[in-house]
């Protein structure tokens, strides 16, 4: 039995997170930006970024369910594999959350999204003022919350290697494996 994830899930363990990160670096940063040639290029990429994150999210799920997750060590209590499998399933949630509240927002201001410039993808609702202030809030909140869950698996994860002493990080991480 395997004691920890194969490569194509490590790669795309990685891929997400720093995608993922970098996206949220640039929504904070072209937010409050004068309105630009430039602005609008970086909402773009953005909006390309986060399409992209999402197919990825799709990747992710599939290879997820067809190559389950290694077993947690044995030396971990039940509530602690408890609280690991909801985080999990927290952090797929906002995955998925996040962009396709992007996605939604954009298709309710009225501004179409046109992944990497050449493919537009399809209005999910009708243009409306209103629905656009309420998901851009939305849009804002998950992503603050994905950031606070996503802070908290990486510290439990560094927790687990530097305190606990366990293979937790390893499992992600081989290099990290005594050897």
């Amino acid at each position: 039995m395997t004691t920890r994830y194969n490569r194509p899930a490590i790669a795309l363990h990685w891929l997400m997170a720093v995608g993922l990160l970098a996206t949220f670096a640039l929504g904070l940063y072209m937010h409050d930006l004068p309105l630009s040639p430039s602005k609008l290029q970086l909402y773009s990429w953005h909006k390309w970024a986060g399409i992209s994150l999402l197919m990825l999210a799709l990747l992710r799920l599939f290879w997820r369910i067809i190559c389950p997750a290694p077993p947690l060590p044995s030396s971990i209590s039940g509530w602690s594999k408890f609280a690991a499998h909801a985080g999990h399933i927290l952090l797929y949630g906002f995955m998925f959350a996040v962009p396709m509240s992007g996605w939604l927002m954009s298709s309710a201001q009225g501004f179409q999204v046109v992944w990497f410039g050449t493919v537009p993808l399809p209005d999910l609702v009708s243009r409306n003022s209103e629905l656009a202030a309420v998901l851009k809030q939305v849009h804002m909140y998950l992503n603050y919350g994905f950031l606070i869950v996503i802070s908290g698996h990486a510290l439990v994860a560094l927790l687990h290697h530097f305190v606990k002493k366990d293979t937790v990080l390893t499992r992600m991480l081989p290099f990290l494996a005594k050897a």
